[in-house]
């Protein structure tokens, strides 16, 4: 028994209290941006992107970045010889369309949210529909007890017929694909699905290849886009609540 004040007493209360304050993103590697004053067109972002995610404006000659294939690896920093292309510390970049620009606030909190749509928790079913398992891994780091995401009311369960959200991650390749088809079947309506990670909103670097279908929206329908290679386990949530959002 004192051992156990004695951890109690030595060590604070861990659990973020993220969404309803921001949280210190300062460590965090967000998305790339480019500065178009400083770009001088050299094409040595665009030749040297491993997943191809950026490409040159024909009308601007400046180089943009496609969120969705992005691996936020870092090298378009690395290689830019006028230090136009740096990567920051934004992390909430999940959307409902691929082509959005811009991303709602927060707003309510989460717990008032899930009860309004669902009068009860949240339940989500994580599937993996062909990834390398980073994704995955960041979506079990939001039931640690630094995330503790069943603090808002969502839980996840083992069968798809008790899920009312499909996370989904991987590229949807064609080993996974009649599971991934039947898993969404299996959900009960109205249900949503988002895709966490590149690969599962474009294919990430797998684009284009034989054994992918070039993301989980050439097999069912997807509500939010979740960036990022992969996205950290406060990106996962942020693109949940805009998920709820949806509904």
């Amino acid at each position: 028994m004192f051992k156990v004040l004695k951890k109690i007493l030595q060590y604070p209360r861990l659990t973020q209290d993220y969404p309803r304050k921001p949280i210190d993103s300062s460590l965090f590697i967000g998305k790339p941006v480019i500065d178009g004053s400083k770009c001088s067109g050299c094409g040595e972002c665009t030749s040297r992107c491993p997943s191809g995610a950026i490409l040159e404006n024909s009308e601007t000659r400046i180089p943009e970045i496609n969120y969705s294939t992005c691996i936020f690896c870092t090298l378009c920093e690395e290689v830019c010889p006028e230090g136009a292309a740096v990567m920051t510390t934004e992390f909430e970049l999940a959307e409902k369309n691929r082509d959005e620009e811009s991303y709602e606030e927060l707003g309510k909190l989460v717990e008032k949210k899930i009860k309004k749509l669902f009068g009860r928790s949240l339940h989500i079913r994580e599937v993996d529909a062909g990834s390398c398992n980073g994704c995955d891994y960041e979506i079990n780091a939001l039931n640690n007890p630094f995330n503790d995401i069943e603090r808002f009311g969502i839980h996840f369960v083992a069968s798809p017929r008790h899920a009312d959200m499909l996370l989904v991650t991987g590229t949807a390749s064609r080993n996974m694909e009649l599971a991934l088809l039947k898993t969404y079947e299996a959900t009960p309506d109205p249900k949503l699905v988002v895709a966490v990670g590149a690969c599962a909103c474009s294919g990430g670097i797998f684009r284009g290849t034989y054994a992918v279908r070039d993301g989980i929206s050439r097999v069912v329908p997807v509500d939010v886009y979740i960036p990022g290679c992969p996205p950290r386990p406060q990106a996962i949530l942020y693109g949940i609540l805009k998920a709820i959002d949806r509904i």
